[in-house]
């Protein structure tokens, strides 16, 4: 199946079953975007990037509520639970679009996305980073939150086990672990220091870890 098909099969369970595929939730969805917006210029337009069911640009609206959000994504049954979720919200705006091939119109202050573009081979994220790089003001801010291995083959299988040993005991389903191993298929990880050096090539001026989980990882990269 393709990413599009894989996600909008999962998309009603998507938000219920987050906390069981990412151990660090909290930190790495709520804490690291107050630390991020508390230290950045009240942005008037923010762009997320396989936005899914909104669950990041969620946690991002309760603490700027003043921006406007565009949220792109190629699921549409992931949006339409994002359109759910902000219903009667005028400033936060849905479309349909394969991100990877283009970029709403107009400029962003800030440019966000969670667990998404690790899907993407790195000549693709590359031309990405190019792309949002050239939508940002200078200070602007871009900030992926995303799954990446540990750069080495033994760390990372060490990483993967112990994730893999974490999701086994949470509770989830059989049907929902067996989808996420399919899932799992289409990732094409790379390391965080690889994605830094990717970010610092495309001349964005500085570019740090914030958070970092064993495969969870929170980047930013100021203009």
């Amino acid at each position: 199946m393709t990413i599009e098909e894989q996600f909008n099969l999962i998309a009603k369970e998507y938000d219920s079953n987050r906390r069981k595929f990412i151990p660090c939730f909290n930190d790495y969805y709520e804490n690291t975007t107050k630390l991020i917006i508390t230290n950045i210029p009240t942005p008037s337009r923010v762009l997320d990037l396989g936005a899914g069911t909104g669950l990041l640009s969620y946690y991002w609206y309760r603490e700027c509520s003043e921006a406007e959000y565009v949220l792109v994504d190629i699921a549409d049954e992931m949006l339409e639970i994002s359109r759910k979720r902000f219903a009667g919200i005028d400033k936060i705006h849905h479309k349909i679009l394969d991100y990877t091939k283009e970029l709403p119109e107009g400029s962003f202050d800030a440019v966000i996305s969670a667990l998404s573009i690790h899907h993407s081979e790195d000549i693709k994220k590359k031309e990405l980073f190019k792309r949002i790089y050239s939508k940002l003001p200078y200070g602007g801010v871009f900030v992926n939150y995303d799954q990446f291995c540990a750069g080495t083959d033994k760390i990372n299988k060490w990483f993967d086990l112990y994730w893999e040993n974490q999701i086994l005991n949470s509770g989830l389903t059989e049907r929902d672990i067996n989808l996420w191993k399919e899932r799992r298929k289409l990732d094409n990880e790379c390391s965080v220091e690889t994605e830094i050096k990717m970010l610092y090539k495309c001349n964005f001026s500085e570019v740090k870890c914030l958070f970092s989980y064993h495969k969870f990882s929170v980047i930013v990269a100021i203009k």
